[in-house]
């Protein structure tokens, strides 16, 4: 599956991509640390990636999780991840998303193209409802990437998410599909 954008593409994660996520991962350890929970040492190996990455694909296979990596057209290199998690169907038809970009590559419109990517994915493919997104209050970057997209501020989840061993506030945001009728 290949998602097409102007200057990135998306695509599920192949077994081959660990030692890339991993090194994505370690050099952004310190930038991704400000807005993400501890994570143990060995999640910035190849080997611990390669197992994560088959965890996902069989989630993906099962529709639970979709998780794509951000690709640059011009180089393919791998610039970020995103994805749709916590996959409910039924009566709710719902899903969450999160997102990370090589802190070299922030401002460039990347993740704003990425996120409509996995919007239109979610609400033509997918056929959910509803897409929400968590992002720490002060995290003005994420908040306004959802906000041109078209998610909207629904409200603040108290103590919602373990950072850096403390549980912080997160600003709610959703979108809802408007082809869903």
């Amino acid at each position: 599956m290949r998602l097409a954008g102007q200057q990135i593409y998306l695509r599920f994660y192949k077994i081959s991509d660990a030692s890339e996520l991993a090194e994505l991962h370690a050099r952004n350890r310190e930038f991704f640390q400000r807005v993400s929970p501890l994570l143990p040492d060995a999640f910035y190996t190849e080997e611990h990636q390669k197992t994560r990455i088959e965890q996902v694909l069989k989630k993906t296979d099962e529709g639970q999780v979709y998780a794509f990596g951000i690709f640059l057209k011009a180089t393919d290199q791998l610039i970020g991840d995103i994805s749709l998690t916590q996959i409910a169907r039924g009566n709710v038809q719902s899903c969450t998303t999160g997102f990370t970009l090589d802190k070299e590559y922030n401002g460039k419109g990347y993740t704003t193209e990425a996120l409509q990517l996995v919007v239109d994915f979610a609400f033509r493919e997918l056929k959910l409802h509803r897409i929400e997104a968590g992002a720490m209050p002060d995290n003005l970057a994420s908040i306004r990437v959802l906000e041109k997209v078209g998610f909207t501020k629904e409200g603040i989840a108290k103590e919602n998410v373990k950072i850096n061993g403390k549980w912080t506030d997160h600003q709610i945001l959703a979108i809802i599909n408007s082809l869903d009728v």
